[in-house]
């Protein structure tokens, strides 16, 4: 087992890691749209998700994988009202490939963050 940890992402916000590595599987923590500095992204819910996104390549890349490489994805959201936003923002980053999916509606995130994305990506 292995832990993950980039600069490129925030730091985790608690007693958890970036992302752990087990044999060929990355897992990712939960992201959220914080910037690599800390700073929460106030913007709507398509500018978060982009954020998220950003966030995950970053913790990716340093496990030595990448989008085209996760197999699993777990989406939070604060509302439902939201979901066609993410998934516009969602498809961009996953356009020909489609991995599996869960989204699900919470009470609320951390931050009061609008979205929450984790992933399980095979690493190269």
């Amino acid at each position: 087992m292995k832990k993950v940890h980039t600069n490129e992402a925030p730091a985790a916000i608690g007693p958890y890691s970036q992302g752990i590595i087990v044999e060929s599987l990355f897992y990712s923590s939960g992201q959220i749209p914080l910037t690599a500095s800390g700073e929460m992204v106030n913007g709507d819910v398509k500018e978060q998700t982009h954020q998220v996104f950003r966030n995950l390549q970053a913790v990716l890349k340093e496990a030595g994988a990448t989008l085209d490489t996760v197999i699993k994805t777990t989406v939070f959201i604060k509302s439902m009202e939201d979901f066609s936003s993410i998934n516009e923002v969602y498809g961009e980053y996953f356009s020909t490939h489609k991995p599996a999916r869960s989204c699900v509606e919470v009470a609320r995130l951390p931050k009061d963050a609008l979205v929450e994305i984790e992933v399980i990506a095979l690493v190269k």
